[in-house]
């Protein structure tokens, strides 16, 4: 599995104490931040080719993204992460992903996405999410890692939104808001780096 990888999972495990802590603080807004940059650094430590550098490309924005919401605000934050399904659908356009199911999906989901949050730039926003995770489905990475990871952080994002209206009072989205998104961001990773590493 490598070191690396097993560093950003017990990093993105420990961020959950601090979820379920309501800690925060500069100490908080680093260890949100260290999971998926852990993940960046692995994947970059194995990319031997474009596609190796655009996942560790999308890792990176993702953790870019995590900080930002913190010390930023929405906006930023969702201008990294929006940064990083771009790469992420030409990742898997390189790697036999067609436009029907990605665009199918990207609609969908910014439908879903506007029922929950009533609010048309998250609708916007979820264009790209739903993009990504439809160009994970139909890539040739294998879709019990990266297709259920790229769902997986869609379902993190509608928790989000729905916090913003829907689940407005609800402890579900703080419940799983983090396991699913750093969850599918791991698996994302994994699968990617590793079906590449097969190919060489």
């Amino acid at each position: 599995m490598g070191r690396g990888f097993i560093a950003a999972l017990i990093a993105g495990a420990a961020y959950m104490v601090v979820v379920l802590g309501y800690w925060s603080g500069p100490g908080a807004v680093v260890l949100k931040g260290a999971g998926v940059a852990l993940l960046a650094l692995w994947a970059a430590m194995r990319a031997r080719s474009t596609d190796g550098w655009m996942i560790a490309a999308v890792m990176a924005l993702g953790a870019t993204g995590d900080v930002l919401l913190e010390l930023a605000g929405m906006v930023a934050g969702a201008a990294a992460f929006l940064s990083g399904h771009i790469v992420a659908v030409a990742l898997y356009r390189r790697n036999g992903a067609g436009w029907v199911l990605t665009a199918c999906a990207a609609v969908a989901v910014a439908a879903v996405a506007r029922l929950v949050a009533h609010d048309a730039g998250v609708a916007l926003y979820a264009l790209g999410l739903g993009a990504m995770a439809g160009a994970a489905t139909a890539s040739r990475f294998p879709r019990r890692f990266v297709a259920l990871g790229a769902w997986l952080f869609v379902v993190s994002d509608l928790l989000i939104f729905a916090r913003m209206g829907l689940l407005a009072d609800s402890i579900v989205p703080r419940l799983l808001v983090w396991p699913t998104y750093f969850g599918g961001q791991a698996l994302i990773a994994w699968g990617v780096v590793t079906t590449l590493a097969r190919k060489r």
